[in-house]
């Protein structure tokens, strides 16, 4: 599943996925007509740190979800499950490491598992960042936001509650780390939200043209399968110098839709990206299954977010 740690750039890399094109033709030929209509935010704010960020307190954002027994399987490298799905804003402490699982969404199971924490929740390398004086003091909670296909729950409901959270935690600046397709675009809406109050924000994902169809203050792309956007799995330096990147971002953009990218390949071939719900990959046995696990698993969603 993992690449090995000298994967550097070999030769000139292929272009980033694009996403928005996969998934709606994806999506048309699992039968389910009208293409999905992205969000699009049309004036994007940009609020600079008010003091150096040695200064800043920071707050971790994530579409990762706390395991929860009982609610499917969640360990790394589990197949999708909606059972697994979260619908309210939730918080825990950045004192000790959580129980996270990205078994929920969408991220790319063929090329990794979500097996190390720090590919998709870099609390240990911002700890460290605090611990160093690179930033000021970590926030004493970090928040989790659903990943909704509903953008009208994203911008009236889940981002609101995440801002009032981030604003009664006194954080100066925001990183938030997306894992599947939808949820680049929940804290792509989320980040918009975030600058508007006053607070600072960077993006990390690995979907840049969903990140950049939206529109974001700053955006840190690795190009890399779903589910790691805060660098390679099991590789401490690529972690940290994500991280980096993001700090930097902060501290250095001047106009929004600022986009930086990582220089790091994931393996010496791309043919990883051939692979992410692209049909020409698929035979219509593949499909017509894909289909049916689709409509079990909104069944299942369904089920959980009224119950």
């Amino acid at each position: 599943m993992n690449p090995p740690a000298s994967s550097a750039a070999r030769s000139r890399p292929d272009p980033p996925i694009p996403y928005l094109q996969r998934v709606r033709e994806y999506y048309l030929a699992l039968g389910y007509g009208a293409p999905y209509e992205w969000a699009w935010v049309a004036d994007v704010p940009l609020q600079r740190l008010p003091r150096p960020l040695g200064s800043c307190r920071v707050a971790l954002v994530t579409t990762a979800a706390l395991r929860q027994a009982g609610q499917g399987e969640q360990r790394p490298g589990a197949p999708y499950s909606a059972q697994a799905k979260f619908y309210r804003v939730y918080s825990g402490a950045t004192d000790v490491d959580p129980e996270l699982s990205i078994a929920h969404v969408a991220i790319d199971r063929v090329h990794t598992s979500g097996a190390d924490l720090g590919s998709f929740f870099p609390l240990r390398a911002l700890r460290d960042a605090a611990a160093s004086g690179r930033t000021g003091a970590l926030a004493a909670r970090f928040h989790g936001l659903p990943t909704n296909r509903s953008q009208r729950t994203t911008t009236q409901v889940d981002a609101p509650e995440l801002v009032q959270r981030c604003l009664d935690d006194a954080v100066d600046a925001v990183l938030l780390v997306a894992n599947c397709p939808v949820c680049h675009q929940c804290v792509a809406l989320a980040a918009n939200q975030l600058e508007a109050r006053g607070i600072a924000s960077v993006v990390m994902g690995c979907a840049k043209d969903i990140v950049e169809h939206i529109g974001v203050p700053r955006f840190v792309f690795s190009d890399f399968p779903l589910g790691n956007a805060a660098g390679r799995p099991n590789d401490r330096e690529s972690q940290r110098s994500t991280l980096e990147l993001a700090l930097r971002l902060l501290e250095s953009a001047t106009e929004p839709r600022c986009t930086v990218q990582s220089p790091l390949r994931w393996s010496a071939s791309d043919a990883w990206k051939l692979d992410y719900c692209n049909v020409e990959r698929l035979s219509a046995q593949e499909i017509a299954q894909r289909r049916a696990e689709f409509d079990l698993a909104k069944a299942q969603a369904r089920l959980l977010r009224e119950g």
